[in-house]
């Protein structure tokens, strides 16, 4: 193979790129403005490196819950001016409210508007190169995938669509069974015996392999595998990809021997973990009580108007080790919802008020549900709890459904910062590969990404 594959940058890899250039740009266009035009609010020095570091930690802060680090949104120019202006704006707020930390505001508040300019303009300026120059198509990945139809289907949409980059360049069919062909015309079909010379003709970067050998894996291609991988080609497992790249877990496709090596994750086990998870649970819980108790007033007002019904709205759910408990939720439904027997909620539900939508887009309508998170029926951070009814349901139609409830339900977590409105089985399955993941990946840094993405929902409104 005479020709190289092009230079692809991995996920990891574009998310550290971004972070790294947006701290690296933005220090210096503050060091060349303050060389030009004698800004001396900020100074970056030996003496004041204080001030650097907290800017530093409000950028990434308020960068992750603005989605500067999103890569399907960091290839759009327009959410990326969006998300800089409020980035900026966050940014800059914090850093003159903290003067113990920062330096005294300047004497010329001239300056602040520099700091501002200086800041997002760097940011602007980057991210543009970024666009035309990184996301650019010669950066793209390009995958063959060895696999039988509905593999190949499966992983041409899932990963493209998380990763914009990953482009599925071709396929070997190994069902012999069924000829279907993807209704894709960029999608190239290779035979066995033109491997070696597809990869060198379209640059392919990588095989991902979706069959098994018993599957329909044949001799000719299995050899040709072993010989690639000889030579340091990278051919990968689709379960390992299509975690990796989606952040969820393919229990579709995963055999019945799946609690068997699904590595759980020790922070399960890790009792230090759960402390700090509890105490934390508890200290969050007193402070939504208590602004559940400054906000009640107005709601319990416009819902006389808005819903003209009970306040509460009470319902079962099933919590960890599949116990039943009673969830507490404002009511945001008309009083007959549910006439006809039990439904799953919709989105763009009818059965939900005016007012009931206005809670529940900005998320008001969980702040009860911080009495059961201070009772231990949850936690702040874990699956969705769902109704038992839905649970005996999705159990039957969805493999390993029952494996969300070995730890404890939260009010919100990966599912819900990831995944759409689940108001179908398909959406059904897709939650559970991210309560999955999140059972399999449980750790710190996981739930501070969990509580950043919570907080960008609540930000932008995007609540359901």
């Amino acid at each position: 193979m005479s020709k190289k594959p092009l230079f692809h940058f991995e996920i990891s890899e574009r998310k550290v790129l971004l972070r790294l250039f947006d701290m690296v740009s933005v220090l210096l266009a503050l060091a060349v403005v303050g060389i030009i035009f004698n800004f001396d609010y900020f100074r970056i020095d030996s003496d004041n490196w204080v001030w650097t570091l907290v800017f530093l930690i409000y950028l990434n802060l308020f960068g992750n819950i603005f989605e500067l680090y999103d890569l399907q949104k960091a290839d759009r120019f327009d959410s990326v001016l969006k998300n800089v202006l409020l980035t900026t704006s966050l940014t800059v707020l914090f850093y003159m409210l903290t003067p113990f930390f920062t330096p005294s505001l300047p004497e010329n508040r001239l300056q602040i508007l520099f700091f501002f300019l200086s800041v997002a303009g760097a940011l602007l300026v980057w991210r543009s190169l970024y666009i035309s120059l990184i996301s650019s198509p010669r950066f793209y990945k390009r995958v063959l995938v060895v696999g039988d139809s509905f593999d190949i289907k499966l992983i041409a949409e899932s990963l493209q669509k998380t990763d914009p980059n990953y482009i599925i360049a071709g396929y070997i069919n190994t069902d012999q069974k069924f000829k279907t062909e993807f209704d894709r015309s960029e999608l190239l079909r290779f035979e066995v015996e033109d491997l070696q010379q597809a990869i060198i003709d379209h640059h392919i970067n990588e095989i991902v392999v979706a069959s098994g050998y018993q599957k329909g894996l044949m001799l000719s291609l299995y050899n040709q595998l072993s010989e690639l991988l000889k030579k340091g080609f990278p051919i990968r497992d689709y379960t390992q990809v299509y975690e990796e790249i989606t952040m969820r877990i393919p229990v579709q496709n995963v055999d019945k021997d799946f609690y068997r090596y699904f590595p759980f994750s020790r922070s399960n086990q890790n009792k230090f973990y759960l402390l700090i998870f509890r105490v934390f649970d508890i200290i969050v819980a007193i402070l939504g009580i208590t602004f559940g108790f400054l906000v009640t007033p107005f709601i319990l007002i416009s819902n006389l108007y808005g819903n003209r019904g009970k306040l509460f709205y009470k319902q079962e759910r099933v919590g960890k080790n599949g116990k039943i408990f009673n969830i507490v939720k404002f009511r945001t439904m008309r009083k007959d919802a549910e006439a006809s027997g039990p439904q799953f909620a919709q989105k763009n539900d009818y059965r939900v008020t005016k007012f009931g939508k206005f809670l529940r887009r900005s998320r008001l309508d969980e702040i009860p549900q911080f009495y059961n998170v201070l009772m231990g029926d949850m936690s702040m951070i874990g699956p969705r709890p769902e109704r038992p009814v839905f649970v005996k349901k999705l159990s039957e139609l969805i493999p390993f459904y029952e494996t969300r409830h070995v730890i404890k339900p939260g009010l919100t977590g990966w599912a819900q910062v990831m995944a759409n409105y689940g108001d179908c089985h398909d959406d059904s399955l897709e939650k559970l590969q991210y309560d999955l993941y999140y059972i399999k990946h449980r750790g710190i840094f996981l739930d501070l990404s969990i509580i950043l993405k919570t907080l960008s929902t609540v930000i932008f409104f995007r609540g359901q």
